[in-house]
């Protein structure tokens, strides 16, 4: 099953434009997929082959040579030295649509970019599908041009899709949400960090993983990540920047310029995927969520990611920060819109809507000098509703 992308009219731009145009996301994102429907008669060639691999390493000239134009090259940050190569290639030759590069990890290729490929690239990011996407219906807008789309609620409800997750491998061969995650983390997740970090131990770095998901929506504390594994807090800070460049979580951080320079300015951490979020708390199936007490950052996680998906996937960087107080005020993400203007928006996993919601929208908007007069309320109930200048939107609304 191919669902259309929302990346896919940035992409063909690029490929008209550079020799060169970067895929990056998490594995399993539909990075191939996006490259392969949209370019079909380019060859494929997967550098996670073992004989593709010791060919692009040890003859890269000759690599370079059979396959010269109209190709992609799929997971290239495991062949570092055939960035180098590939600049000579396209200083040589710099038709547009020449090559297609795919990673799973920002950290490399963002490295071997800067260094070799920059200003010969573009480089764009895919994550896995958002909601508007799996049901290919418009996308909201209302975080990039303030118009609001007002879609109908789909067929599954919260629960189910936060369990299940956003891989379009899942929705496409009808997997078990639980199944696909333990592969995913066994086979992708754990194995790409060891090389990364040489890890030698990979049931302390599946601990790891799973306390992370225990302070989803919280802010970070290395130290007392580090106590709790016995690790020191430089390592912690390591494996979460890894996990980090290779997109199975995000990092909030606080908004410096405003309106109270007495705020918190240690950032938050969420995870990209619910679905393996729920797998990494051990969430059996779906109604476990109605009641779970991790609620509240799941439900975050989703709304946050699903906004992320908005701006990468139509080639903008998420301008994505929270606000608070060291007195406990705080409101949950801040778009940043330029011009001193930001964005506000609450998330509440609470199905039902109650006054003292809007309590920390209104004061934030109310600060001296603010000069946003709006501000909106993500919530897991069903209705759109409008409230002094705040507008509801319900979970399904979020992309």
């Amino acid at each position: 099953m191919f669902l259309k992308r929302n990346l896919t009219n940035y992409f063909k731009k690029y490929l008209k434009k550079y020799p060169i145009v970067t895929l990056t996301g998490p594995r399993q994102s539909g990075k191939t997929t996006l490259a392969q429907e949209t370019c079909k008669g380019y060859k494929y060639v997967s550098l996670e082959d073992p004989d593709n691999l010791e060919y692009a390493t040890e003859d890269p000239r000759g690599f370079l040579e059979a396959y010269s134009d109209k190709v992609i090259f799929d997971e290239v940050q495991q062949a570092p030295q055939l960035f180098s190569y590939l600049q000579s290639e396209v200083d040589r030759n710099s038709s547009p649509g020449r090559f297609i590069l795919t990673g799973s990890q920002q950290f490399l290729l963002n490295q071997k970019i800067s260094q070799t490929l920059a200003g010969r690239t573009a480089r764009l990011t895919l994550l896995p599908l958002s909601l508007s996407e799996l049901y290919q219906r418009p996308y909201q807008k209302l975080w990039h041009t303030g118009t609001l789309t007002k879609p109908s609620p789909p067929p599954n409800s919260l629960y189910d899709y936060l369990f299940s997750g956003f891989y379009a491998r899942i929705y496409g061969y009808d997997l078990d949400p639980t199944q696909f995650y333990r592969d995913y983390v066994n086979t992708y997740v754990t194995r790409d960090l060891q090389q990364l970090l040489n890890v030698g131990d990979l049931r302390l770095f599946q601990n790891f993983l799973r306390v992370l998901a225990g302070r989803c929506g919280q802010r970070i504390n290395l130290t007392s990540l580090g106590n709790d594994l016995g690790v020191s807090h430089s390592t912690i800070r390591r494996w979460i920047s890894v996990l980090e460049a290779s997109y199975i979580i995000t990092i909030l951080q606080p908004y410096y310029n405003n309106h109270n320079k007495r705020i918190i300015k240690t950032p938050k951490i969420y995870f990209l995927d619910t679905g393996l979020l729920c797998y990494l708390l051990r969430v059996k199936k779906s109604d476990e969520l109605r009641f779970h007490p991790q609620i509240g950052g799941i439900f975050e996680s989703f709304a946050i990611s699903e906004m992320m998906k908005t701006f990468y996937h139509h080639d903008q960087e998420p301008p994505l920060y929270f606000w608070q107080e060291l007195n406990g005020r705080e409101v949950d993400v801040m778009i940043d819109q330029g011009q001193s203007l930001l964005y506000p928006i609450e998330i509440k996993s609470s199905q039902t809507l109650s006054q003292d919601q809007f309590e920390n929208l209104h004061y934030w908007l109310g600060l001296k000098d603010n000069k946003q007069e709006k501000g909106n309320l993500i919530y897991g109930g069903s209705e759109w509703q409008k409230r002094k200048g705040i507008q509801v939107i319900p979970w399904y609304g979020i992309s």
